[in-house]
């Protein structure tokens, strides 16, 4: 008798661990894989989704490509935030702003970067792989960027109106960076 009311409880114990404990496995968030957007939460990362996670891609892949590392893909995804937030779009600070260079005349900023006609072509401008190339081979270029503030590493290679603009957007960027980071299972990457 007490053999069976024994095994009887380690039964219930067993089916009530199973119950709590394979929900739990099943309750996983999906992987996120940086090359393959359908698995991109469709709530967005910190508060950025579809396209903007799409363009971030772009520039951790491209980061990564350049081999720069996290440090790198956060100032490059923290630009494009602040620039457009992470929208590629074919105008600009004069549109938008009437914003001038400092000689006066028309700004040509474009694209993730918002970069000027003196960065490139509009294609390449426009293309978020080569405008984020762009930015990063600038970037590489300033000694000791790694050390520098992140906005003040950024306004170096932009040269916008004020150094520490950028600084709002690197919570969100490490978020999206760290996000988009993960392992991709075999099939996927």
């Amino acid at each position: 008798m007490l053999q069976r009311v024994l095994l009887s409880f380690g039964a219930v114990v067993v089916a009530a661990a199973l119950l709590v404990l394979i929900p739990l496995g099943l309750a996983r968030d999906p992987e996120i894989c940086v090359d393959d957007p359908q698995t991109f939460p469709k709530a967005g990362i910190a508060g950025w989704s579809g396209e903007q996670l799409e363009n971030a891609a772009t520039i951790v892949r491209t980061a990564s490509a350049l081999g720069l590392g996290h440090d790198g893909q956060v100032l490059g995804v923290m630009t494009a935030m602040g620039e457009n937030s992470l929208h590629n779009i074919d105008y600009g600070d004069w549109e938008t702003r009437g914003f001038t260079n400092p000689d006066g005349s028309r700004t040509t900023s474009i694209g993730l970067f918002q970069q000027q006609e003196w960065w490139g072509s509009v294609e390449e401008r426009m293309d978020p792989a080569t405008a984020a190339t762009k930015f990063f081979e600038r970037l590489v270029r300033l000694p000791d960027w790694q050390q520098m503030e992140p906005s003040h590493a950024i306004h170096r290679v932009q040269i916008n109106t004020d150094r520490d603009y950028y600084a709002r957007f690197e919570a969100d960027a490490t978020a999206v960076v760290d996000a988009l980071s993960g392992t991709c299972t075999a099939g996927r990457a």
